[in-house]
């Protein structure tokens, strides 16, 4: 009998409780782990982008996913498209992301300072002075920044949406 994939990705799901041990575990194995973190609400190439170029700087990738109720503190009660069940799934199925994790903060600054990564990524919007840069810094990590794709965003493609459905 085969897995259901509501079943099957909770492989790559590292609870946010579970993460120091896991993470000590990866890197006692020789592992350099990559972060990055975001809402990855209504996933695109853009996303696809960032996260595979995130993949690329260590032998890990953790994907760090807003909780819906952070999203809405900073995007408004309309947002998340996508609740982070879905997002999660969605992670967690490219092939390049080893793990996939949840933080309820608006920042994800309390979980770098858990994981502490080697490398987190962030867009060239955050630029290499981001919120997080002190807390990966201060545990010998760098920040590594991935210029965006132009025109690839959840917000335009929300707006784009928009306008075809009030037409």
């Amino acid at each position: 009998m085969k897995n259901l994939w509501s079943e099957e990705y909770l492989r790559k799901v590292i609870s946010p409780n579970e993460l120091e041990e896991t993470v000590a575990l990866l890197k006692n194995e020789g592992n350099t782990v990559a972060t990055i973190n975001g809402s990855f609400d209504l996933l695109h190439a853009g996303h696809l982008q960032i996260l595979y170029e995130a993949s690329q700087q260590a032998n890990i990738l953790i994907v760090a996913l807003n909780t819906d109720a952070s999203i809405q503190q900073y995007k408004g009660s309309e947002r998340p498209i996508i609740s982070l069940e879905y997002r999660m799934q969605l992670i967690a199925a490219l092939e390049f992301v080893d793990h996939v994790t949840w933080f309820s903060e608006i920042t994800p600054c309390e979980i770098l300072e858990r994981i502490q990564p080697n490398v987190h990524v962030n867009g060239a919007e955050y630029g290499l002075n981001c919120i997080e840069a002190d807390v990966v810094k201060a545990h010998g990590g760098r920040i590594h920044i991935v210029e965006l794709v132009p025109g690839l965003s959840t917000s335009k493609i929300v707006g784009k949406i928009g306008v075809l459905f009030n037409n």
